[in-house]
């Protein structure tokens, strides 16, 4: 079986000659690999029976993910939340004024806030947070094409054709999400979520489900999750750690900024995920912890740890920071976000609490991330 790193059949003789060529006279020099691959994938859709229709989605996606990068590449430094929510949520709705109400004073701690830039929760999301701290990812539909009044004439704000690339977008960049009550649209992006965290297909982030005081939406969900689901044997009762379900905006903020308190990142360095921190456990946090997560790591449990050879010979891999590691189960990432949780929990709640930024980090690892060396 192939490789899906690698091309099918790759081209030789004259053909790869004159994509070095190319690439030569285009002044490619960094990351000259990926480019190379993304040519020849594309020179061999001309050879495989590809119908028009086929190139068309592929030619579309690339420009429209090119043209998002492109857009989100200014603001990489910055933290970012991405609200998710409900189109028709009316402007004197309470779910419109609580959303608006987060989105500013997230945008007042410092975070950009990125919605779909439709009406409704997208609205108010961009509302609250005010020109300057907003993005926005439309999509193009027959019903509703226009971006809202707050985001339309706005520089940060990119519009797409498919729905796979919104969401992608929408998810890459942030390193925090909160959705609101919404239709089908916004529960197939919360289950996208939890499915990408439960998988380990995206770096651990908080994820918040907001509803009014006395709402039932949330709630409602979490009952079929642990009755369905969970009841059935499809889940594990841990995965509900990726999720905190409140009516309180206030719990909403705290569990969006708490999650960087001390957490800072992660990386896998063969079988050990080396877990930065800001601040170091004590040898009996370190015992304790061990203890307790024995079920996801291995015997050797959990250790303090200096940079590894592969983090210092990387770069940018903030050498300066504490470090613990474990040889991590990989499939348990509900426990893992209960032991986020558990270091989080070692130093006061006052600590300051800005998340590395997710293009740093690997937010979104688009499935190689977790085996990376």
């Amino acid at each position: 079986m192939r490789s899906a790193r690698e091309p099918d059949a790759p081209f030789e003789g004259d053909v790869a000659d004159k994509v070095e060529q190319l690439l030569d006279e285009a002044g490619v020099r960094r990351n000259r690999d990926l480019i190379r691959r993304l040519v020849l994938s594309s020179l061999r859709l001309s050879g495989d029976g590809s119908d028009r229709l086929d190139l068309k989605i592929v030619g579309t996606a690339i420009g429209e993910m090119g043209d998002a990068f492109r857009m989100f590449r200014p603001y990489q430094g910055e933290p970012k939340v991405t609200i998710f929510g409900s189109a028709r949520t009316a402007p004197s709705d309470r779910l419109y004024q609580l959303t608006r109400e987060l989105a500013r004073r997230m945008a007042e701690a410092g975070w950009m806030v990125v919605t779909g830039a439709g009406p409704g929760i997208m609205a108010a999301g961009h509302e609250g947070a005010g020109e300057d701290m907003a993005i926005g990812v439309n999509i193009r539909l027959p019903f509703e094409a226009e971006p809202n009044a707050f985001i339309a004439s706005n520089e940060k704000l990119v519009e797409m054709k498919y729905f796979f690339t919104r969401k992608l977008m929408l998810m890459k960049e942030s390193t925090g999400f909160c959705c609101l009550p919404g239709g089908f649209g916004t529960l197939d992006e919360a289950f996208e979520l939890l499915t990408l965290l439960q998988t380990g297909k995206a770096e651990p982030v908080p994820i918040v489900f907001l509803d009014t005081p006395g709402g039932e939406y949330w709630s409602g969900f979490e009952r079929f999750v642990k009755e369905e689901v969970i009841g059935h044997g499809l889940a594990s009762q841990a995965d509900t750690s990726l999720y905190r379900i409140t009516d309180d905006v206030d719990e909403a903020i705290e569990e969006l900024l708490s999650f960087h308190r001390n957490y800072h990142s992660r990386r896998f360095v063969g079988s050990v995920m080396v877990i930065r921190l800001r601040h170091a456990p004590s040898n009996e946090d370190l015992k304790r912890l061990s203890a307790e997560f024995a079920d996801i790591s291995s015997e050797k449990g959990i250790w303090r740890t200096d940079p590894l050879p592969a983090e210092r010979a990387g770069g940018g891999d903030h050498l300066e920071l504490p470090r613990i590691a474990l040889e991590f189960d990989r499939a348990s990432n509900g426990r893992l976000r209960q032991l986020i949780d558990a270091l989080n929990a070692l130093v006061p709640p006052e600590s300051p609490t800005v998340p590395p930024p997710a293009g740093e980090t690997g937010t979104f690892t688009g499935g190689d991330e977790p085996a990376r060396e």
